[in-house]
């Protein structure tokens, strides 16, 4: 069977943006692509932080942003394409997350995760679409999570949000492949983040970023649509996702604390 998104066989020079760079997944990927020889841009407010992501490589670039500047985007893009001549890959990392029940969501901190995990896509996607729609080549890769399958307790604004860029990932895929766009949807297990760190149970499965970012270049260089890790989990979640409602309500009952 052939790949959904054209493969992309050599990373060396490809035009990458990474916005999320700054910790953990996204941090991790753009050391991946760097050492893959991609030349890379690297968002995040921190510019302290991707600095020392960005290191000594010579092409690294610091592109610090607050995403939800929206008049911010604009300008760090036509900055970007100043000194790369264009944008062929953006990576969407960028997250934020609360473990709460249902009953503990603060209106303030919720608008705050979702203009985070989901609105700022859609401002980054207002901004580079044009162009890679003019020329007909480029790809959009949005990280969710498998958070998004279906209702989990402790990620009462998390999960929705996730799943929302499930939803997205596969209609940009249907608006944006015959226009010759690749997209690419990543839905990692447990990561070992800051993020993560905020979780008080035991995360099955558990990767170090530097595992997650392999697998994300490696799906993304065999043209999946959907880059799921690790299988093992994944394949699990996957499963429970297919389940009748009586019986996946039962089974999240019993691993979850009242």
């Amino acid at each position: 069977m052939q790949p959904l998104n054209t493969p992309i066989r050599n990373w060396d020079g490809l035009r990458v943006w990474i916005i999320g760079a700054s910790s953990g997944i996204g941090a991790a990927l753009a050391t991946e692509a760097l050492q893959a020889g991609a030349r890379v841009a690297l968002s995040a407010r921190r510019a302290e932080r991707l600095q020392a992501v960005a290191g000594a490589h010579p092409q690294a670039l610091v592109v610090p942003i607050d995403i939800l500047d929206r008049d911010a985007w604009g300008a760090r893009h036509a900055h970007i394409c100043a000194a790369f001549g264009g944008v062929d890959l953006i990576i969407f990392c960028a997250a934020d997350y609360r473990p709460e029940r249902s009953w503990d969501v603060d209106p303030v901190r919720a608008s705050q995760t979702l203009e985070t995990n989901l609105g700022s896509v859609y401002t980054g996607l207002a901004t580079v679409l044009p162009a890679m729609l003019a020329r007909g080549s480029g790809g959009i890769a949005l990280v969710a999570s498998v958070a998004g399958y279906f209702g989990l307790p402790n990620a009462s604004v998390y999960g929705p949000t996730k799943a929302a860029l499930i939803n997205l990932a596969e209609l940009l895929y249907v608006d944006l492949r015959p226009r010759g766009l690749s997209v690419y949807l990543i839905n990692p297990g447990f990561v070992q983040t800051p993020l993560t760190a905020k979780n008080e149970f035991s995360m099955p499965a558990l990767q170090t970023p530097a595992e997650a970012a392999r697998a994300i270049r490696h799906g993304i260089s065999a043209g999946r649509f959907e880059i799921h890790f690790p299988r093992r989990f994944t394949l699990a979640m996957k499963l429970v996702r297919w389940l009748p409602y009586r019986l996946r309500f039962a089974l999240i009952a019993r691993l979850v604390r009242p």
